[in-house]
């Protein structure tokens, strides 16, 4: 666990610290991004594959690993993070902290063969001006995924969880939750959320099984609500929803929660990387779960 906390907190100091704000504007800062995680995926023995396509204009770039199942190699298990910020942060939480937890998943996964295929990607383009339309990354995975006739029976997206608080009130509840259901969230943002829409409900609890396997003490919010609720389509799962696929978020609840959202403040020291480290043992677990062996 020393290890895996180690290299969390490496990963986020690289990319937030010495890299900082990541976009398209400036191709030197998405080009060091790319290179990190490509390094790393190579060291632990992955092949990359780059998966370019138009972003309003300019090439992005999603950075795809895949390994091949046993003997359900036609069924996928996707977990995938946003390397992208908006210009005004270093996004150490948004989204540092999911490419950290990404990368140390696939480390620890990298000698595990399941029966299904497991495939990471790291996507581009996540932020806003492409948030949303055609120019996402996710967007442009997940369609591809559809034409090529691709059954991924689960896609985790990693949205920010390197945020915490013990402190009561330090977790608001979305907007958009009716009065009556309200009373059944948790005010205390020392948890991480698992929210599907309506018909992921099997792999929401799927992926609660296999998560509370391997990290029994991490609290853990999973929740399936209508897409109606728009807070739970703000990131890279609703593109694979718009896909038919089943997909959660995996988040700490962002701007519901972490106050540096967006801001300069979204830095390393503010991330609690004993979380992380249970966040990602979880979340490896899972995995394994839904690849089975």
């Amino acid at each position: 666990m020393d290890q895996i906390q180690k290299n969390l907190r490496m990963h986020v100091d690289c990319l937030a610290g010495l890299i900082g704000p990541r976009v398209l504007s400036k191709p030197k800062t998405i080009q060091a991004t790319i290179g990190y995680i490509e390094n790393k995926w190579n060291e632990f023995g992955y092949s990359v594959e780059h998966e370019p396509f138009d972003a309003l204009g300019d090439q992005a770039l999603n950075l795809v690993v895949e390994r091949r199942g046993k003997s359900k190699a036609h069924e996928i298990v996707l977990l995938g993070a946003h390397y992208d910020t908006v210009a005004s942060t270093p996004g150490a939480d948004d989204n540092a902290s999911a490419i950290a937890v990404l990368l140390e998943v696939s480390r620890l996964l990298s000698s595990f063969h399941g029966k299904r295929t497991v495939r990471f990607v790291a996507f581009a383009c996540e932020e806003p001006p492409y948030f949303n339309c055609d120019a996402m990354g996710s967007q442009f995975h997940a369609y591809q995924s559809r034409l090529r006739g691709d059954k991924i029976i689960g896609m985790l997206c990693l949205e920010m969880v390197g945020f915490y608080s013990n402190d009561f009130g330090s977790q608001a509840v979305p907007p958009g939750i009716p009065r009556w259901m309200q009373r059944i969230f948790p005010r205390r943002g020392n948890f991480l959320a698992g929210v599907g829409n309506l018909p992921s409900w099997k792999l929401c609890l799927q992926f609660r099984k296999g998560f509370k396997r391997g990290a029994p003490n991490m609290p853990l919010f999973s929740i399936c609500l209508p897409e109606k609720i728009h807070e739970i389509r703000l990131s890279d799962n609703s593109s694979f929803w718009d896909q038919k696929y089943p997909a959660l978020m995996l988040t700490d609840t962002s701007f519901l929660r972490n106050p540096n959202y967006h801001l300069s403040s979204d830095t390393p020291e503010t991330l609690d990387y004993e979380r992380m480290t249970s966040v990602t043992l979880g979340v490896s677990s899972a995995m394994q779960f839904l690849m089975g062996k």
